[in-house]
């Protein structure tokens, strides 16, 4: 047993992976026949600072088993750590819920959602990621996560020396977002949403303090926005010196919307990132959503996605510091 606490049991989930010897996810259940809201509400009270030990080690904690059916009840989860909440900055289009709750990226559930760090690009990024599955899709859907530092390992194993040269000079990215909301884009959120304002000046304003600059494009009200220098990897306090993969390379490299080249202007090698696409698949860990699941992700130490799905799916999410 790689803990001890009497008011959970350890579980097991198809897909989980051992990983360095930790557990990913960790599944945690009711000790027993009590799976109501409250008796779990009740656990994480007298268990704060364990369970957040637990995420820190394992990098993913699922509590699954406990009878978890609305945003209401999740965000009384979210709350109940005392976990200070940070408001998203991005592309995805989201719908506000009930308090600290949101919808996940309502882009159509036919596509990929590509593996990111949470706010990766943005000067503050959440900590944890809480995702609550109250509605489980009959097929796909699964929620995708990777163990960063690992993809840092064996990105220096093949490409030592570009690993080291992209971390000196850093990233650049730009990325392209229209006025308004398009939900038939994972990437639809508008810069006025994204922003909270359709003042231009204001805009600009929000974006400098969110480490952006902007250019305003003349033809369809939308603009592109310009971050960089970024780090490609980091390492953060409490995760045993773990250098992990930070960054949105692969997931921003060379497409319609967005770029990512080193921040002198360098292009990247497209057999570079196309590699290191394989890689973060290879080391992808993927279990199947139940209805009631509540998944706590450390958002320094995994990136995340999402597979196509069939509807109906629903998963909500909060975001904390």
């Amino acid at each position: 047993m790689e803990f001890t606490c009497k008011d959970f049991k350890v579980g097991k989930c198809e897909g989980e992976k051992l990983v360095h010897g930790e557990t990913m996810p960790l599944v945690l259940q009711p000790p027993g026949p009590q799976t109501d809201v409250e008796s779990l509400l009740d656990s994480i009270e007298r268990n704060k600072e364990w369970f957040e030990e637990m995420i820190v080690k394992n990098s993913a904690v699922l509590v699954r088993g406990f009878d978890v059916n609305n945003a209401v009840e999740f965000n009384d989860i979210v709350e109940a750590f005392g976990w200070e909440d940070i408001r998203y900055v991005g592309p995805a289009p989201r719908t506000h819920i009930h308090k600290r709750v949101w919808t996940a990226n309502e882009g159509p559930l036919s596509e990929f959602i590509y593996y990111h760090h949470e706010m990766v690009l943005i000067k503050e990024f959440p900590k944890k990621v809480i995702l609550f599955c109250e509605v489980a899709p009959p097929e796909g859907g699964e929620t995708p996560f990777v163990p960063s530092f690992r993809v840092t390992e064996r990105m220096m194993e093949e490409f030592p020396e570009f690993v080291e040269e992209l971390d000196k000079k850093g990233l650049r990215y730009t990325f392209t977002a229209l006025s308004k909301d398009d939900t038939s884009s994972m990437r639809g959120r508008g810069w006025e949403d994204a922003f909270g304002t359709s003042d231009r000046a204001e805009a600009e304003k929000r974006a400098k303090a969110l480490g952006m600059d902007v250019e305003w494009l003349p033809n369809n009200g939308g603009v592109k926005t310009i971050l960089g220098p970024r780090n490609l990897t980091r390492v953060f306090e409490g995760r045993k010196g773990r250098r992990m993969w930070f960054n949105t390379l692969v997931g921003m490299h060379g497409k319609e919307l967005s770029s990512a080249t080193m921040a002198d202007g360098t292009e990247i090698p497209a057999n570079i990132v196309r590699r290191c696409e394989e890689i973060i698949e290879d080391e992808s860990i993927q279990f199947k959503w139940q209805k009631g699941d509540v998944l706590f992700l450390d958002n320094y130490a995994l990136l995340h996605g999402r597979r196509p799905s069939i509807p109906p799916r629903k998963v909500l999410v909060a975001t904390c510091k």
